[in-house]
C-alpha cells in the first residue's frame, strides 16, 4: 500500500512529537529528583521513593561523574543536571534523524528568479558639445612631409654590414 507525501509528513510529525513527549516526561522526572534532592525531601515519603527510584535508571551513568554539593541534608546532583542536557541532546538528535530518514521531498520545486528594475525616462535631455577649433599651422617649406622622412630613412639591402 503506497502512502501519500501528506501522510508520510504526518506520520514524520507525529514520531518526532512522540519523542518530544518521552525526552519531556524524563527530562521532568529527572528535574524533579533535582528539586527533591535539593530541598531536603525525606526518602522515606512514597512519592519522593517513586521519583528516585524511577529516575535512578536515567541518572545512573552519570552519577560520580563531578563532586556533589551537600548543605544541611540539601544536595545539589550536578551530574542529574548533565544527564538532563544529555538527554536533551539525544531527543534532538533523534528527531533530527527521524526527519533525515522518514520526510521525502514533497516534489521538485522549481524556482524562478525574476529582477524587476525601476527606471525613470527622464522627460528632457540635454546634451551638450563642446568643439574646438583647432588650426594646424603650415609646414614650412624646407621640412619633409611624413611620408617623405619614411622613405628617406630606408636603406638598400646590398648596403647591409654584417
Amino acid at each position: 500500500m503506497m502512502t501519500t507525501d501528506g501522510e508520510q509528513r504526518v506520520f514524520t510529525w507525529k514520531l518526532t512529537q512522540l519523542i518530544w513527549l518521552a525526552f519531556g516526561v524524563l527530562e521532568a522526572l529527572i528535574g524533579l529528583r533535582v528539586i527533591l534532592r535539593l530541598i531536603a525531601a525525606n526518602p522515606a515519603n512514597p512519592f519522593a521513593r517513586l521519583v528516585y527510584d524511577l529516575s535512578y535508571v536515567f541518572v545512573w551513568p552519570f552519577l560520580g561523574l563531578t563532586r556533589t554539593p551537600s548543605a544541611n541534608g540539601s544536595v545539589l546532583e550536578i551530574s542529574s543536571l548533565i544527564a538532563m542536557f544529555v538527554y536533551a541532546l539525544v531527543a534532538w538528535a533523534l528527531v533530527q534523524v527521524v526527519w533525515i530518514v522518514f520526510d521525502r521531498p514533497r516534489s521538485a520545486a522549481v524556482v524562478r528568479q525574476s529582477t524587476v528594475v525601476d527606471q525613470t525616462v527622464p522627460t528632457q535631455v540635454r546634451e551638450t558639445t563642446t568643439v574646438v577649433d583647432q588650426t594646424v599651422p603650415a609646414r614650412p617649406q624646407n621640412q619633409p612631409g611624413v611620408a617623405e622622412r619614411n622613405v628617406s630613412r630606408v636603406m638598400p639591402a646590398g648596403n647591409l654590414a654584417v
